[in-house]
């Protein structure tokens, strides 16, 4: 077994168990607004965490943490990684709106006498600017673009109660600018009622700059997450429901619920799964004067073989536009 991976995992259960504590108060602060410890904030930067990473998940509504056996659980909830049944990889490309492109790659398998593992490249590209100076004159184009790179641990902490810790590097770029960051993500993830209810809960993006844009510095999307999945009986379909942003910062106590994401995943044959999803706060973003269109609603499916899996996702913002995701899995 490398050293490196050895004490990768050993730190990663040292700072969970550290952070446990912390995590469960701050779960119960959620119904106290004066008393949360962690705020999100508005000057946030590396926004593009947010984005939903991967087909299914998009097609949910981004109601992903509780999701198993799926490698890109690691950007959602590192303890997903835990119920990897086999080693699994994944591939994904994202057209969004104005011409920016983002793509994802994941990878999850287990380590004999280890545990559960995985890493994963999150990267947004904005295209090209046109460059002009103080009198409008032509300088050319410049780029823009950022990426987060993430590895993962997951094991178990007793029957029915896995764990997960991330650790991930993240790199910003506009022109010439440069700007990186450091963060850890923790998860947990409980089977409630075997076969018919698994709840969990993430910390992401829990982490500092390294080297800030023209030394001004700022907040990481700090994230709090808490999710459920119910499996109707008699039905092969599963229920997620995910609460997002639980740690921001509201004027009111039910404003602390706008986040929301809920998401129905149905299984009519062995290898075709149908998906219906919807966001909540991304349909209140996207609200235009009085209408909404069908904003924060999303769609999707996906079609599995012994080798590989293929699904597809369609997300609508509204009168603004809507966007197709492609993921491919082995």
């Amino acid at each position: 077994m490398p050293p490196f991976l050895v004490l990768f995992t050993q730190l990663s259960r040292f700072l969970f168990m550290r952070m446990l504590i912390p995590t469960i108060i701050l779960l119960a602060a959620i119904f106290i607004p004066s008393a949360s410890p962690l705020r999100g904030q508005d000057n946030s930067t590396y926004n593009f965490l947010g984005l939903d990473v991967g087909a299914r998940a998009a097609a949910l509504g981004g109601g992903f943490v509780t999701m198993t056996d799926d490698a890109n659980a690691i950007f959602y909830n590192p303890a997903g990684l835990a119920t990897l049944t086999q080693k699994r990889v994944s591939f994904g490309f994202l057209k969004h709106l104005l011409d920016i492109n983002a793509g994802h790659a994941s990878v999850g398998t287990e380590v004999p006498n280890l545990g559960f593992v995985g890493a994963g490249i999150v990267y947004i590209n904005y295209g090209e600017f046109n460059r002009t100076g103080e009198e409008g004159e032509d300088l050319g184009t410049f780029g823009a673009g950022e990426l987060a790179m993430t590895v993962g641990y997951a094991g178990l902490l007793q029957p029915g109660l896995d764990y997960g810790v991330n650790a991930k590097f993240i790199y910003s770029s506009i022109a010439e600018a440069r700007s990186s960051a450091a963060a850890l993500d923790f998860g947990v993830q409980y089977v409630a009622v075997p076969e018919r209810m698994t709840v969990g809960a993430s910390l992401l993006n829990l982490g500092t700059q390294l080297d800030p844009y023209l030394n001004t510095r700022e907040n990481l999307p700090l994230d709090l997450r808490i999710g459920v999945s119910l499996y109707p009986e008699h039905l092969p379909a599963v229920l997620m429901i995910s609460l997002d942003k639980v740690n921001e910062h509201q004027d009111s106590f039910g404003r602390r619920f706008r986040a929301f994401a809920i998401g129905v995943e149905l299984a009519p044959g062995p290898n075709v799964h149908l998906r219906v999803g919807y966001n909540n706060e991304r349909r209140q973003d996207f609200k235009i004067l009085s209408g909404s269109g069908l904003a924060g609603f999303s769609i999707g499916g996906g079609i599995n073989t012994d080798m590989y899996n293929i699904d597809y996702a369609f997300s609508s913002f509204g009168q603004i536009g809507a966007v197709h995701r492609v993921t491919i899995s082995f």
